[in-house]
Order: structure tokens, then C-alpha cells, then sequence
């Protein structure tokens, strides 16, 4: 199923617990902590003690649940998988957002697909030179609640330079006559008939991003997990995939704690992406209006080594995303819920 709420009074002991299949609440009889349960994978959990659910609900796309948590504060989670938390939001949003704008002259006009949080869009626009943000999510519940929750976006949603539009990504993308400086894919992660894993595919890729950027456009997607055990599951499928499609393609990774684990990113663009860490930095103290927590240019040139067992990985990977082919997360989508 992929998320259970349950009360649990210590984690090594093993109690009776009352199911409620409508909702997924395990209720033990003798405490009254309440733990939020998030699936990695078929033998590994992780749990997030809760001060309170602010929203749950079934959209026609997806499972949702925005959570207040005890470490992480409020947490979004899609499909039973964590999206962001306001404690370390700023890792994912940073290294998603800001690689792809500063290594392009002269950023101007960006589609974000997904983001329905806002934190994506939050990023862009404190680019100076930035004139026009699209940002296209398939699920106006999740945008609505976020709007209402999550005060750090407010300014965001707010900003007359965002295009906000409730549609398919892709739809979207097909029909406007416009190009982009930058195409950012914050999309959830591919899970089996989840809403997204058709846009993490060759075709995708091939036929409808591409030709939507500008000459020297770049384009950037969240890729997955990139941890020493998890990094196969999509990370280096993706990786892949869109080296069949852009000459030049870049991969990196960091932790990001709530995710309890190392998360992948891809950019790529057919000109020379990469500056060196001294031109990064001052972009970062020119280009950016306010400071960044997480990224710098020596960080960045660092995120894109891997380890030895995962950059083997990377050179080897064959496997080409198609949607008759395609890889997934642990979990699985409505669809199969229902």
C-alpha cells in the first residue's frame, strides 16, 4: 500500500494492532504516539513520528497526505512517498533548480514540470534575470493545499512573473508556441501507474522536451535514488536514457535526509553545460537575489563524482526508458490502489 498511520509505543516491540482498512490507521491499545510509515522497499520502512495529519485525500491522480512531523516538520507525501519537508526542502529544490540556471548565460524563461508544491518555482524566481516562470502540475489539490500550508511558498505563488497552470505536463508542453531557457522535470518519482513515469521516457525526451528549448537551453530532471543500493531501481535508466538524447548529459547526487537516502539529478543540454567552481560562485553572488543554504561551486563539482559501484553503473547502464519498458520505484499509484 505504501503508507500506514500507526501507534506504536516503542519500535522493537511487537503489539496487537486494530486495522482500519477505509484509511490505513493501525491503532495499538496502549499508547497514543502516532508514526507515519513510509515503504522503501518490500523489507524496509521509515517511520515519521507525527504531531498531527493536516490533510489526506484520494485525488483523481494520486494519493496525498500532508503531514506536520516531529523531525522534519510539514512533510508533502504523494503516493505514500515523501515529496519534500520543510526541514531540508531547501536541499532538493536548490540542486534541482539552480545547477541548470547558472550553468545557462542567461536565464529567462523557464516550464517547470510538476512542483505543485511551489518550491521550484520559489527557486527560479530568485534568479535576477528571470522574466517568466511556467509551472505546470496535473493535480490543482495538491496546489491548492500547498498554497494554503505552506507559508514559505506564499511570496512564490503570489509572483507576477509565475504562469501557473493545472494541466498535464506534457499536454502543456506541446501546445505553447514559446521555448525555454530551461525545462525543469520536478515530477513524482516513476512509480507503476503513478501519474509521471511516462515522462521519464526516450520519446518524451526525443520529441516533445527537447525541441521546446532555446539554442543553448538546458534541461534538468529529478532522477530518483541514488543511494549504493537503490541507484538501479531508475537513477542510472534515466541517466541513460537521456544520454541517447542530449550530446552532453551530467549527473549528480547528495543526501537528503528525509529521503533517507542519496537522490539522483540529470541535466543535460546538446552545448557544453559545465563552469568551473569559481564562475559558479559568482554567478550564485550576482545572478541570485538572497543566499543559498546548500549549493556552492565546489559542492556542486563534487556532487557529480560518484563512488566506484555507482559510477560503474552509471557506464554500464543499457537500459533505455520506454513506456513498454519502463522501471520503477518500490510502491505503486492509484490505479493499482483502487
Amino acid at each position: 500500500m505504501g503508507v500506514v498511520f500507526s501507534k506504536t509505543k516503542t519500535m522493537g516491540e511487537l503489539k496487537q494492532n486494530h486495522v482500519n482498512n477505509n484509511n490505513n490507521v493501525v491503532d495499538h491499545d496502549d499508547d497514543d504516539s502516532t508514526w507515519y510509515e513510509e515503504v522503501i522497499d518490500e523489507d524496509l520502512k521509515w517511520s515519521f513520528k507525527l504531531n498531527s495529519v493536516l490533510h489526506k485525500a484520494i485525488s483523481e491522480y494520486q494519493d496525498i497526505a500532508l503531514i506536520d512531523t516531529k523531525r522534519f516538520g510539514k512533510a508533502l507525501m504523494l503516493d505514500g512517498k515523501m515529496q519534500s519537508s520543510e526541514a531540508d526542502e531547501f536541499i532538493y529544490h536548490e540542486c534541482l533548480i539552480h545547477p541548470p540556471l547558472l550553468c545557462h548565460p542567461n536565464p529567462k524563461i523557464v516550464y517547470i514540470m510538476g512542483g505543485g508544491e511551489g518550491s521550484s518555482a520559489r527557486e527560479a524566481l530568485k534568479h535576477k534575470s528571470m522574466e517568466k516562470v511556467v509551472m505546470c502540475d496535473i493535480d490543482k489539490e495538491v496546489v491548492d493545499f500547498c498554497k494554503k500550508y505552506l507559508v514559505a511558498n506564499r511570496e512564490a505563488f503570489a509572483d507576477n512573473k509565475l504562469d501557473l497552470v493545472i494541466n498535464c505536463a506534457k499536454a502543456e508542453l506541446e501546445k505553447r508556441n514559446e521555448k525555454y531557457d530551461v525545462i525543469v522535470g520536478d515530477l513524482a518519482d516513476p512509480l507503476e501507474d503513478g501519474p509521471c513515469y511516462q515522462l521519464y521516457t526516450k520519446d518524451f525526451y526525443e520529441n516533445v522536451v527537447k525541441p521546446k528549448l532555446n539554442k543553448n537551453g538546458i534541461f534538468v530532471t529529478q532522477a530518483g535514488p541514488a543511494g549504493i543500493f537503490s541507484h538501479k531501481e531508475v537513477f542510472t535508466s534515466i541517466h541513460n536514457t537521456i544520454k541517447q538524447v542530449f550530446k552532453y548529459v551530467v549527473a549528480y547526487s547528495t543526501h537528503v535526509p528525509s529521503f533517507a537516502d542519496s537522490w539522483g539529478w540529470v541535466m543535460a543540454s546538446d552545448q557544453p553545460i559545465l563552469i568551473d567552481a569559481v564562475e559558479m560562485d559568482k554567478r550564485i553572488e550576482t545572478r541570485i537575489n538572497g543566499k543559498l543554504l546548500y549549493l556552492d561551486g565546489v559542492w556542486f563539482h563534487s556532487s557529480t563524482i560518484m563512488n566506484k559501484t555507482v559510477s560503474k553503473s552509471l557506464q554500464n547502464e543499457t537500459h533505455v526508458y520506454t513506456e513498454d519498458n519502463a522501471r520503477f520505484i518500490p510502491g505503486h499509484g492509484i490505479a493499482v490502489r483502487n
